[in-house]
């Protein structure tokens, strides 16, 4: 099968130009590119900044942060294996529920300024937990979903793009995790 697609690319006429065609090709999954860039800045900007810094706890004293981050990436992990479970049809819900991830904001700061039974380990583990999964089974969806979503000819290009909003996300969150550290 690969082979009959590889010989079918290269037998056209219609070379794609990786220049002409790569913007073409982006604008056609932009939703999808928004929806990785999105997840990977909320994720980033939370984990490990907010995470390893703003929180304490009198019961697991120093232990806290390592158990937060060990949390997330439980459940980053779980998220991605998830996909073996259930994967949508469609990318518009997956798109939606990316942008949704900006709640987590004000959630996390709700555990540091806001109710006093916020202030307590439980809502910072269930929030972590959830922040963690909800990354890895977007993550694995959007990947999943893209390259589906265009005509096999630009399923590479598409990959090129998902990465790269990936990596954009990932800088921006990076730099946004900052913001957290300014405010303690």
């Amino acid at each position: 099968m690969i082979r009959y697609y590889r010989n079918r690319k290269h037998n056209n006429n219609s070379h794609m130009s990786i220049s002409s065609n790569f913007w073409d090709v982006v604008k056609k999954i932009r939703w999808l590119v928004t929806a990785v860039f999105v997840t990977y800045v909320v994720s980033l900007s939370i984990f490990p900044g907010y995470l390893s810094e703003n929180v304490k706890s009198d019961y697991f004293k120093d232990w806290y942060p390592i158990i937060l981050i060990t949390t997330f990436n439980v459940g980053d992990f779980l998220g991605k294996c998830l996909t073996a479970i259930y994967v949508p049809n469609g990318s518009k819900g997956t798109v939606w529920c990316c942008m949704a991830r900006v709640l987590f904001y004000p959630l996390f700061m709700g555990c540091i300024h806001g109710p006093k039974w916020m202030h307590s380990e439980v809502p910072v583990v269930v929030l972590t937990l959830m922040l963690g999964v909800s990354n890895g089974y977007l993550t694995s969806v959007l990947m999943i979903l893209a390259p589906k979503s265009v005509p096999i000819e630009e399923a590479e290009v598409v990959g090129i793009a998902m990465e790269t909003g990936l990596v954009i996300g990932l800088v921006v969150g990076s730099a946004f995790g900052w913001l957290w550290n300014l405010e303690h």
